[in-house]
């Protein structure tokens, strides 16, 4: 069971990026809300023991696609970012649990 809400965000954003990838998306914008990981993504510092390899991965496919990006944006400043944190802490610490993110948030918008 993964307990630490940095690395299940890692664990999400990685899982975004390889998706977008083998999608054939050249171009994305991804944000996050938990402003930690956000920059030790843009410092790409990867020295966190608890997140290193998952810091490693996410910084070189960003880095190998030029049209990637990652930026942080406040909960307050993104509503779906909101919702989608206030979900996962819903579900925390049910990591087992099936949900189905995107039927979720196209409910939502």
């Amino acid at each position: 069971m993964i307990d630490d809400p940095m690395v299940v965000e890692l664990l999400d954003l990685r899982e975004a990026v390889l998706w977008c990838i083998s999608h054939g998306f050249t171009d994305m914008r991804f944000e996050g809300d938990a402003k930690v990981v956000i920059d030790k993504i843009l410092g790409a510092d990867t020295s966190d023991s608890r997140m290193g390899a998952i810091l490693e991965e996410i910084v070189q496919f960003v880095a190998s696609s030029p049209g990637f990006s990652v930026r942080f944006v406040g909960r307050h400043s993104n509503r779906v970012a909101h919702l989608v944190a206030r979900k996962a802490l819903f579900l925390y610490p049910t990591t087992s649990r099936l949900f189905d993110f995107q039927s979720w948030l196209n409910s939502r918008m």
